[in-house]
């Protein structure tokens, strides 16, 4: 039986474990990447661990989220970061260099490879034939030390590409379709592998834009071939020598099989507050837009900004719309002006800011109260923009233009103009001073530590019962922006646990981490794909540090339920659904939790509405056991003692 370009892809850097559906496996990191909200903490566990080098063939760090330095925290921390990344002998990005997943793709990305990097949109590298995962900044910070990644065996599915996208239609729409489709939770426990005839009309970035946003089905990771346009983009970026053919045997079978006519798409939109609230951009034209936002790791390559040039070009942006573009990288910018894409864009009102994440995570350029904001980026969660009360749509770049001239969400068809071809650079700027080579004398490194670098919290081990308050009782969708929040205001906190637990839920109730800390903890209940969202361990950590000792749902996001066991917080799901319905926020809860077995049902008491019910954890032996000790982050450490 032949394989497909996935199970080539995890053979190739298969330690432990056999590629059977749902088994527990590991695999070799190739590459790793981090950046400066998550990394911090990766380094932080390497310090701890005592990891003089790294150990994966590759590691790279990238300075792109944290760049608005309002006072001394971002500046600090990328001070410790420029230090402890020369001495660990990990490569790192200037500051404004572009945002790592572009730029990771352009520099560093090759066919064939494994990527672990502790951001949830690595997912993105999967567009240039790499299978690459996101991690939590601990898991992140094991591959870099040369431990293996562990995750079990997803279903393979077959998204099968024909035709070719109409003019105006680009590939934002093919993923949001995708979206539409399966939902934000169609993907957990899968990989979405691309196959198809259409395959071959799209690009290296645009088959990226459509893997990286693959992140919010809750898939694995999604994975493209790597055929000529990948030879020709590597080509173009000086890397052709390490191009290699990767495509699925003809005999290859899947779990699932998706057909899109990429001819019969048309201009998509996602509505608030969910990636997958999808509908044709048509149905909901005419609605007034304040603000229109481009940029992200999902939509600023260069066929992105020459496209929204020659929609802008010789047109002016609406006097009600605060319009702003980040392109995405370095490269991206110097390639645009030499085409004159920039000076057609700044001519029609566009404001223009640094290559950095910026926006799409909230630091900077939020929507105004109740604004309604147009953004090209991959999650329009609930208070992500840094505006509570903004409502966020998601389009592609094409129709973020074209509501930029009108002032309107508006269908770029309805525009009359004349269709957009993108031919991309033979040859690319060569940019490589935009990294910064690790010293070769660390020993000679001292690590500068700014007041807001604090040490990991210890994290105690799990008691032999819980017994505690129902704290939060919330419904599906939680993402990690609710549990921890993103924006300009916490993310320069993110890895100051003390601090930034004081905002937890924050966009949900406000009220929830005086409550916690006066009770002691307790319990969370939710409902479906709880914590879907980003990489951030710290929506695991916060939480614990706040004495919160077991979550109980209807199922959690994969990348979540790693750092739950990474940090100790036992992930509990429901074996009745409806057993949801009798618990109120409030009500007291109990779970004898001396035991931790691998399939095992646990009878929880509720001792406010004398009912019990049944739940069990979907964690392995192995992760119930980490659990039970307070965390892997304990067994590491008492291992090394």
């Amino acid at each position: 039986m032949g394989l497909t370009v996935t199970e080539k892809l995890i053979s190739a850097a298969l330690v432990e474990g056999e590629m059977k559906k749902g088994q527990r496996i590991g695999i070799r990191a190739d590459q790793t990447l981090s950046h400066d909200v998550n990394g911090i903490m990766s380094y932080l566990v390497l310090e701890a661990m005592g990891i003089e080098r790294v150990k994966a063939e590759l590691c790279v760090h990238y300075i792109d989220h944290n760049l608005i330095q309002a006072d001394f925290k971002n500046a600090d921390d990328h001070s410790y970061l420029y230090d402890i990344t020369s001495k660990l002998g990990v490569i790192t990005s200037r500051k404004g260099s572009g945002i790592c997943h572009q730029l990771h793709l352009e520099h560093w990305g090759i066919p064939g490879k494994t990527l672990i990097g502790a951001d949830s949109h690595t997912v993105a590298a999967g567009g240039i034939g790499m299978l690459s995962i996101g991690v939590g900044g601990f898991d992140g910070a094991m591959t870099m030390a040369g431990e293996p990644f562990y995750f079990k065996m997803p279903e393979i599915v077959n998204i099968r590409l024909s035709g070719q996208l109409p003019p105006f239609v680009s590939a934002k729409n093919v993923i949001l379709e995708v979206l539409r489709r399966i939902s934000v939770k169609g993907g957990v426990g899968k990989i979405l592998e691309y196959t198809g005839p259409g395959v071959a009309t799209l690009n290296v970035a645009e088959r990226s834009t459509i893997t990286n946003m693959g992140a919010e089905t809750g898939a694995t990771t999604s994975v493209f071939p790597s055929d000529d346009n990948t030879r020709r983009w590597m080509r173009a970026y000086h890397r052709e020598a390490q191009w290699v053919a990767l495509e699925a045997d003809p005999d290859a079978t899947y779990d699932d099989t998706i057909e899109i006519d990429l001819s019969g798409l048309e201009p998509l939109i996602a509505v608030p507050h969910q990636p997958d609230k999808v509908v044709p951009v048509k149905e909901i034209a005419g609605l007034k837009v304040d603000q229109v936002m481009m940029g992200s790791c999902t939509n600023t390559s260069l066929n992105d900004i020459l496209s929204v040039a020659h929609i802008l070009d010789g047109r002016t942006i609406h006097r009600d719309v605060d319009a702003g573009l980040y392109p995405a990288t370095r490269t991206v910018l110097r390639e645009s002006i030499q085409r004159g894409a920039y000076e057609k864009i700044l001519a029609a009102g566009m404001r223009i800011f640094e290559p950095c994440c910026g926006a799409c995570n909230g630091c900077g350029f939020a929507p105004q109260t109740d604004g309604v904001s147009l953004r090209t980026g991959p999650r329009n969660f609930l208070g992500r923009s840094s505006t509570a009360t903004a409502q966020v749509y998601l389009v592609a770049p094409e129709a973020a233009a074209a509501a930029a001239i009108t002032g309107v969400i508006t269908d770029p068809r309805d525009l009359n103009l004349k269709p957009f071809v993108y031919e991309m650079p033979d040859v690319f700027s060569d940019d490589r001073d935009l990294f910064i080579a690790p010293t070769s004398e660390p020993e000679k490194i001292e690590i500068r530590r700014g007041p807001n670098i604090r040490p990991i919290p210890e994290m105690p081990p799990l008691p032999d019962a819980i017994n505690g308050e129902v704290l939060l009782k919330l419904g599906d969708d939680i993402t990690t922006d609710h549990i921890c929040p993103a924006g300009a205001l916490y993310l320069p906190i993110r890895s100051n646990i003390p601090e930034v637990s004081k905002h937890a839920f924050k966009v949900v109730d406000d009220t929830f981490a005086r409550r916690a800390h006066k009770a002691g903890g307790g319990i969370i209940v939710a409902g479906a794909n709880y914590a879907q969202g980003s990489s951030r361990e710290q929506a695991a950590m916060v939480p614990r540090y706040l004495g919160v000792k077991a979550v109980i749902t209807k199922g959690f996001a994969r990348l979540h339920l790693a750092n739950m066991v990474n940090w100790g917080l036992l992930p509990l799901i429901f074996v009745h659904e409806s057993d949801d319905d009798s618990i109120e926020q409030g009500d007291r809860l109990s779970v004898d939790t001396t035991e931790l077995v691998e399939g095992k049902h646990y009878i929880v008491k509720n001792e406010t509405q004398q009912v019990d019910f049944p739940v069990a954890s979907p964690l392995s032996q192995i992760e119930l056991t980490a659990v039970k000790a307070g965390g892997v982050v304990n067994q590491i450490k008492n291992r090394d003692q």
